[in-house]
């Protein structure tokens, strides 16, 4: 991810003429890191909330997450040609709720909405789906150009792929390997480094390129 957003502030201000945006393999390696994080989102809601939902600390959350959703669209709208209206972040906030009635349904009944939400946008798109307010849902015959977009069709079947997966393991575990505390650390603060990482790099890319 890091590697993937530096690569991109790279570009943006010239400083490297990489087809971060164009290229097959870029794209496919910023859908793996977008693939993971939705994928991981599933995981966390079903470790967070494991016999109930806990409210309190989920709209919190939440609401941290629409609030750097926010600030990302508007920056992005100062910062950027086209700006980002529904990004990872916009994704995450969404997911998290529609995925609310599947973490307490069956592993194979949130399986196959996994799967008929990944297939959908493969048999059926309508030019209805180009209106601005319907563009979260990744049904439109051409998608919007941006830099950031995770419709929920097909990218919520990450999610919904990574309860029904959470829902068939032990995540409780046991004690954490020797040396691996770090590795601890960085997942607790996920969010905080993905929001913080990003406003950091592009500002020392930007300063770099004025010396150019």
């Amino acid at each position: 991810m890091i590697v993937y957003h530096g690569s991109f502030d790279l570009m943006f201000f010239g400083i490297v003429d990489w087809p971060v945006t164009s290229a097959p393999a870029w794209r496919g390696f910023a859908a793996a890191i977008a693939g993971t994080f939705l994928f991981l989102v599933g995981v966390s809601l079903v470790a967070a909330h494991p016999a109930r939902i806990r409210w309190g600390s989920f709209w919190r959350r939440f609401a941290i997450i629409v609030a750097a959703a926010a600030v990302v669209t508007v920056g992005t709208y100062f910062a950027m040609p086209v700006p980002i209206t529904f990004g990872i972040l916009h994704a995450i906030a969404t997911f998290s709720v529609l995925a609310l009635p599947f973490l307490f349904a069956p592993a194979w009944l949130t399986g196959l909405a996994a799967v008929v939400v990944f297939v959908l946008p493969f048999v059926f798109r309508s030019a209805i789906f180009e209106a601005a307010w319907l563009v979260p849902f990744g049904l439109a015959p051409v998608a919007p150009i941006t830099f950031d977009y995770e419709p929920i069709f097909p990218w919520f079947a990450l999610t919904l792929a990574g309860i029904a997966t959470a829902r068939t393991m032990d995540l409780a575990g046991g004690p954490a390997p020797a040396g691996t505390g770090w590795l601890a650390l960085m997942g607790r603060n996920s969010l905080l480094i993905y929001l913080v990482h990003q406003p950091i790099l592009f500002t020392l890319v930007m300063f770099a390129a004025q010396q150019f």
